[in-house]
């Protein structure tokens, strides 16, 4: 006979207040409240596979309230992933994968990283989503190959965060019913009783944004928990919010209820005291076996699997080219001809030889990639038209129709961020999403997040400079690429012509461990000529563009829009008999990855560097090396005509000339 529930709960009680005990910091709060939640959904409803996380029909579960961590790692230790009770007994510590909040470990049963509160159940909807275009696309009549949920936990601080209005708001809009939802609706955070800084009517919020909301239910009680989960699998046209009632820190006799369990451990005499709280009279960290065996959802979630995939070969009988194409998707292998079909895209834009601006240019790139590559999923949040992402194969999603490959965000750059990474998380796709670089802002930590999870998502940012023009400087970036190089596996390209836009979103589709951000102009830029050589270079993210001698008296290293100016310097500095050079660095991140020997044949140790770039002028200094300068903008725009600004913050030839006719004076 299975153990009693409130036991098996507890078990996720002792391990989690172990562990935080032993690393003498952690949210013991939490998984105290929601252990009882936990057990119903995990050992009832949950539909996984310990043995293989990676099973494409697996139901997904985010952790969005990630600081209570431990209730994950007990979750999966206890269930059967390869997550050992030393690794619980070492949380928190160097080297470990029980980090303080979940770091994304599929192996391990974690989808997804979590802590900065809200990006989780934005995370979740962008899975869900993932869940609802697959079915529309790959599902026939009696063969349901994708059939699964997406289930959530959030709490007070996830709610009252931005973007999960931002999220939750598109998820009920998209009808996104296979998104669960429970909510741990325990009134305290780190500063205490919510109740003097969050009044709002979260049961009526999520009511208005067309969600499904069980309220009142008892986060204690299995049955009432038990009763709403299969409500809420009831609900297929809208997603679900279940609002459980629970006590922070349930167990502990002296703190629970109340702020000291949320970030802190419960200390030696209340963990004693919760122990004998609860009826659990073990060891730290021993569970025994009757409980282990309660727990273990190996053999259950092998079986399902078997069931699934005997459904899926049934379906490769009937669909063979769907079903190989199902797994291609999901293994996230692009097409067996793609480096030859990369090639042929962006030897037709050099081909080309247009004239036009790089936003226009990834257009034209979007179409040619979309029509060999189905995955692509995108969008923009509320400038299609201005950040040209709705290429000729475009499909709009919505609610009665999720067949498609685009999607209108809104005004929602955040949420869209979050959700191009639980598409990406979720398996299958290739997510991109539109909006002008200033407002990358907005977006900006769930960028870091998909940096930080070396997740594939692309960003296109368009309006990259003050050739934005008379919006003025609240939407003219200034600061914005040399924050995005700082970011830490974030590529960031900024390609100066149609060639460099298609090699750009070449390199963007064949990276599977990170981001790209694609920094594209508003104004036209001029088609530069290049050799067979310097177009396959591009890819190395800095080459040189015009003056291949070996002792150049200046380089003149630019990106964008400033390259036809420094080509313009440079032709200039030729006929007064100078040696100069260009270098384009369309994307420094990928310079600095090539070798030595590649890096100093670009940038030779002779002669004057000068970069140029309209924009802040931080991230080129480490360029110049002590040998030039930067021809930068460290102040905010004005409103006035693309050309006017230009030659008002010194971007033209004439004053650029001048500025490098002096550094060559001062160091040649």
């Amino acid at each position: 006979m299975s153990p009693p529930r409130r036991q098996l709960a507890n078990a996720i009680r002792a391990l989690s207040i172990d562990a935080v005990e032993k690393a003498r910091s952690g949210h013991p709060g939490m998984p105290l409240g929601m252990a009882d939640i936990a057990e119903v959904l995990w050992n009832d409803v949950l539909r996984h596979n310990p043995g293989n996380p990676r099973w494409p029909d697996r139901d997904r579960f985010v952790l969005s309230n990630g600081h209570g961590s431990m209730l994950l790692y007990s979750l999966l230790h206890l269930s059967g992933y390869d997550l050992g009770i030393d690794e619980l007994a070492n949380f928190r510590q160097l080297g470990q994968r029980t980090a303080g909040h979940p770091e994304r470990e599929l192996d391990i049963g974690i989808e997804t990283t979590t802590g900065p509160l809200g990006q989780g159940i934005a995370n979740a909807v962008g899975m869900a989503l993932a869940e609802k275009v697959q079915a529309a696309t790959f599902n026939r009549p009696g063969a349901a190959i994708v059939d699964h949920y997406t289930y959530v936990f959030l709490g007070d601080g996830c709610m009252m965060e931005g973007v999960s209005h931002e999220a939750c708001s598109l998820a009920g809009t998209l009808g996104l019913g296979k998104l669960v939802a429970l909510y741990d609706d325990n009134g305290i955070s780190i500063d205490g009783d919510t109740s003097g800084w969050f009044s709002d009517d979260t049961p009526g919020r999520f009511r208005a944004y067309g969600w499904h909301v069980i309220d009142g239910v008892d986060g204690h009680d299995a049955d009432a928990i038990a009763a709403a989960i299969d409500a809420a699998r009831a609900e297929r046209d809208r997603p679900t919010l279940i609002c459980c009632k629970t006590v922070i820190g349930w167990g502990a006799p002296n703190k629970q209820g109340t702020a000291a369990t949320h970030g802190a451990p419960l200390g030696p005499d209340e963990v004693a005291a919760t122990r004998a709280n609860i009826g659990w009279n073990y060891a730290p960290f021993e569970v025994p076996d009757e409980i282990r065996a309660g727990w273990d959802a190996r053999e259950r979630g092998a079986a399902l699997e078997a069931e699934w995939r005997e459904t899926f070969e049934a379906y490769r009988a009937e669909h063979p080219d769907l079903a190989d194409e199902f797994e291609r998707r999901n293994s996230g292998a692009l097409p067996a001809d793609w480096d030859a079909v990369s090639a042929q895209i962006v030897a037709d834009a050099a081909a080309a030889g247009a004239d036009v601006a790089t936003r226009q240019a990834s257009q034209t790139t979007l179409d040619a990639f979309a029509a060999r590559l189905p995955e692509l999923i995108g969008g923009s949040a509320d400038l299609t038209g201005s950040n040209n992402t709705f290429h000729s194969g475009s499909k709009a999603i919505d609610r009665a129709d999720a067949a498609g490959n685009y999607l209108y965000f809104g005004v929602r750059e955040f949420a869209m961020a979050a959700l191009l990474n639980g598409l990406s998380l979720h398996g299958g796709f290739v997510p991109y999403g539109g909006t002008f670089l200033v407002f990358s802002d907005y977006a900006r930590n769930a960028l870091r997040m998909a940096a930080l999870m070396r997740t594939q998502a692309i960003h296109v940012l368009t309006h990259d400079s003050i050739g934005l023009g008379e919006d003025g400087p609240t939407h003219q970036p200034i600061e914005h690429l040399t924050s995005l190089r700082a970011m830490p596996n974030m590529h960031v390209w900024r390609p100066c012509d149609g060639v460099e836009t298609a090699a750009a979103w070449a390199a963007a589709i064949a990276r599977r461990d990170g981001p790209t951000s694609l920094i594209l102009t508003r104004q036209k830029v001029p088609h530069v000529e290049r050799t067979s050589q310097q177009i396959d270079a591009i890819a190395r993210g800095g080459y040189i563009l015009h003056g291949s001698g070996d002792d150049p008296e200046i380089t003149l290293i630019a990106t964008g829009s400033e390259v036809a100016l420094a080509l313009e310097v440079a032709r200039a500095l030729d006929a007064e008999g100078r040696r100069a050079r260009v270098v384009s660095m369309p994307c420094a991140e990928v310079f600095d990855a090539q070798d030595y020997d590649y890096r100093r044949r670009v940038l030779p140790d002779s002669g004057a560097r000068l970069a140029i770039e309209a924009g802040a002028s931080g991230s080129w200094w480490r360029f110049i090396d002590g040998r030039g300068g930067v021809v930068g903008i460290d102040r905010f725009g004005q409103s006035a005509p693309a050309s006017v600004l230009f030659e008002h913050y010194g971007f033209t030839a004439e004053s650029i000339g001048t500025e490098a006719r002096s550094l060559i004076e001062r160091f040649v």
